[in-house]
């Protein structure tokens, strides 16, 4: 392996400034390793290979454009590039072609960054798991009988086995923050309207669940990669009516303090996680931070109110996508929606609900800048465990139980990878406020500089 496929992507592009490699060395070693490692895992699903070096050679021609100058990126398959399908793994979709870019594709490029492929995700991004039936299984590459979680789980692959050192995915219902988990790499979701988000394709608009609480972001190996991204992602695009332009940095909290969640209702965080919790909140306390064991406002009500925006939504898109989603993936959605059938709860209590929960949730924050707990409940299970009839849909809302606030109440977090146990990556979570991603990556940076940021591995 390349030493320059596990470089960050910020310290490639301090490389490349100085002149100490070139664009196109950067971009070669990066298209080597996908050709030796790409068939073992299927992550990388289009290789712009010839784009990429051309895009390479006028880097190194040219003075730099931007923070990521010369650096390539991968992208999801469902984010608009221009002259590739946002296929959204679906045959139906195959041939569908952006007239756009993607507002994240458009920020990437204008900071000098290269496009080098697209991205494996599970249909129409609805799983944990990464699989669909026009490209194929991702395979998680620290086992391959394991779910590479979803629905970012090809970045989350690509990141993992130096195949790129910077992807953009996106967030519903932690799909940047669920392979990250699974891959041992990292990831910010940010608040809601803070990257915009749009496309190209019709249907231009989403229903309240996309509305709500999907947003795009940024995935790396380094928290300084996900701040660099940040500062390239984020502020208004008119195509996003919910983007805002806001600070990126907002005051220092009167104390720096830490609530540490060592119980999530449901089941018991795996001892693996629990373990990687206190070592963190340990780093802190030795950086300074006061840290207590502390429980979040409603965490039973909040994973409720998330299963009904979601069901809102299904409930009305069902119908639509029965012709192209495979039955297996339709039935877990038709459970979802009997679930949390909008006859059981009207949609204006379900967004009362959403404000007040928000609320409780920024008072939590008053006394607690930092949240510091489990990304997944559960440890990755084997890959099509959420399709099953009886405990696929249980799996997944049982896995994703701390999750699930960042979505609901548009909180900012950050996935963090945190070492291995038991031959699996481990990795914690870290919540701010609102408009605070400054603390979760100030936060996050304390515990990598004692824990490590992730070096790429081999399939194994």
């Amino acid at each position: 392996m390349s030493d320059l496929t596990q470089t960050s992507a910020t310290e490639l592009a301090a490389l490349i400034r100085n002149r100490d490699v070139s664009s196109r060395e950067v971009v070669q070693a990066h298209l080597d390793r996908i050709d030796a490692v790409n068939g073992q895992v299927n992550a990388v699903t289009v290789l712009l290979a010839e784009e990429a070096m051309a895009a390479a050679d006028a880097a190194d021609a040219g003075d730099p454009r931007g923070p990521l100058h010369g650096v390539p990126f991968t992208i999801k398959e469902n984010i608009d590039s221009i002259g590739t399908a946002t296929t959204n793994g679906l045959p139906a979709f195959a041939e569908a072609m952006p007239t756009l870019d993607a507002p994240v594709v458009a920020r990437m490029k204008g900071a000098g960054a290269i496009p080098i492929g697209r991205t494996n995700l599970p249909e129409m991004g609805l799983r944990l798991s990464t699989d669909n039936p026009l490209r194929g299984r991702t395979l998680n590459p620290w086992n391959k009988d394991l779910t590479a979680g979803g629905s970012s789980g090809g970045d989350g692959v690509a990141l993992a086995t130096g195949m790129t050192p910077f992807g953009l995915g996106n967030d519903i219902g932690g799909s940047l923050r669920n392979p990250a988990y699974c891959n041992g790499i990292t990831s910010l979701k940010p608040t809601q309207g803070r990257i915009p988000h749009a496309h190209s394709i019709e249907p231009l608009d989403g229903g309240m669940a996309v509305q709500a609480m999907l947003v795009e972001g940024p995935m790396a190996r380094s928290v300084e990669d996900l701040r660099t991204g940040l500062s390239i992602l984020a502020g208004r695009d008119i195509r996003d009516p919910r983007s805002v332009d806001a600070p990126l940095k907002g005051p220092a909290p009167a104390k720096r303090r830490a609530a540490l969640v060592t119980d999530v209702p449901g089941g018991p965080v795996p001892a693996a996680t629990l373990a990687e919790i206190e070592r963190a909140g340990s780093i802190l306390q030795a950086a300074g931070w006061e840290v207590e064991t502390a429980q979040p406002p409603e965490l039973e009500r909040v994973n409720e109110i998330w299963g009904y925006v979601m069901g809102g939504d299904f409930t009305m898109l069902l119908p639509l996508l029965e012709t192209v989603l495979t039955p297996p993936l339709q039935a877990v959605l038709v459970q979802l929606c009997d679930r949390f059938s909008p006859s059981k709860m009207e949609g204006a209590v379900v967004h009362t609900e959403r404000s007040r929960l928000t609320r409780l949730w920024s008072e939590f924050f008053a006394d607690y800048p930092v949240v510091i707990g489990p990304t997944w409940c559960r440890t990755p299970w084997p890959a099509d465990a959420d399709l099953d009839p009886q405990a696929g849909l249980d799996t997944t809302l049982d896995t994703i139980r701390f999750i699930t606030p960042g979505n609901v109440l548009g909180l900012p977090s950050v996935a963090l990878p945190t070492g291995s146990a038991d031959g699996l990556a481990t990795g914690i979570q870290v919540y701010a406020d609102l408009w605070r991603e400054d603390l979760c990556l100030e936060a996050a940076a304390i515990i990598e500089t004692e824990v490590g940021a992730p070096k790429p591995i081999d399939p194994r």
